[in-house]
């Protein structure tokens, strides 16, 4: 998992304390034990998800870059194509305005 961390819950579980005439009472030590690997098990149990979902949200963050740049490649091709014709929107509607006035203005006429 990480390489700084150097207990384990079954390294905690195993070790074994000498025993001295004025030392702990080993019952004492024994379930203050268990209750250090319950909460190494729980961090672990912990980091492991926050790791599943770190990678999760690297993948996403990776594929909306993605989403992106092909977004912003369309873009610069249409703005492209667009002023390479010259043609704007304004220019599309005085030329439909034009051909209307002609168009209408025949049967008008006749």
């Amino acid at each position: 998992m990480n390489d700084k961390i150097v207990l384990s819950p079954e390294a905690i579980y195993e070790k074994e304390f000498k025993i001295d005439a004025r030392g702990y009472r080993p019952q004492e030590v024994d379930n203050f034990l268990d209750i250090i690997i319950k909460d190494y098990s729980e961090f672990i149990r912990i980091v492991r998800g926050y790791e599943k979902e770190y990678q999760k949200l690297r993948e996403e963050n990776a594929s909306l870059k993605q989403q992106i740049r092909q977004l912003e490649t369309e873009l610069e091709s249409q703005e492209s194509s667009s002023s390479d014709s010259g043609v704007s929107n304004v220019d599309l509607l005085r030329r439909i305005s034009q051909l209307e006035k002609f168009v209408y203005g025949k049967y008008n006429n006749n």
